[in-house]
């Protein structure tokens, strides 16, 4: 499937350990290495809309940092709340000042979103949300953080998909910090 010219990417960016975990076993993310020199305030200059699972809206889609943390991470947070979001959902559904929810017709919604005027588009997750997004070839970039870290256990980035997935390497870069930034566009055969 390509990318029209004007289509607007969905960009799945997330931290991951290197055993292939995006939680802990209790849902801890801990592990997550957050600095400056990665650039994701860069990356959420880059996007306009953000796309969340249900829980991870719940525990993510509306936090608020305590007072007493950094500027930058402040500044990250104000970004991330700066951007329109879409929360799919079977249970809950609305529109709301925070978010629109989104219960059917994924496929049809997303593409009508890609084929909107704006920015890209973030994909957050969490893990079923991806591998249904992953599974209908909604994917567009695949940008996955590996934190130096081995959990043993926790919830995979990758389960239940359905069918291979080939993908051209586009992009690394690694950090002081010990993290690997892999970026990967769909193969285009």
């Amino acid at each position: 499937m390509s990318i029209k010219e004007n289509q607007r990417k969905i960009i799945l960016d997330l931290a991951v350990t290197l055993d292939g975990f995006i939680e802990g076993k209790n849902g801890e993310v801990d592990w997550c290495i957050m600095d400056s020199e990665m650039g994701f305030i860069h990356f959420l200059n880059e996007i306009d809309t953000i796309l969340y699972g249900r829980k991870s809206y719940d525990l993510w889609g509306q936090y608020s940092p305590t007072i007493d943390v950094s500027d930058t991470e402040k500044q990250l947070w104000e970004a991330v709340h700066s951007k329109q979001k879409y929360v799919f959902s079977k249970t809950q559904t609305g529109t709301g000042k925070q978010a629109i929810f989104i219960r059917d017709h994924i496929y049809e919604e997303v593409m009508k979103l890609k084929n909107k005027p704006g920015k890209d588009i973030w994909l957050y997750g969490g893990a079923s949300l991806i591998t249904s997004f992953i599974n209908m070839g909604l994917v567009d970039e695949f940008r996955l953080s590996i934190h130096p870290v081995i959990l043993g256990q926790g919830k995979p980035l990758f389960a239940d998909l359905q069918d291979r997935t080939n993908l051209n390497l586009v992009h690394t870069k690694s950090y002081s910090s010990g993290v690997v930034q892999l970026i990967y566009q769909l193969r285009q055969d």
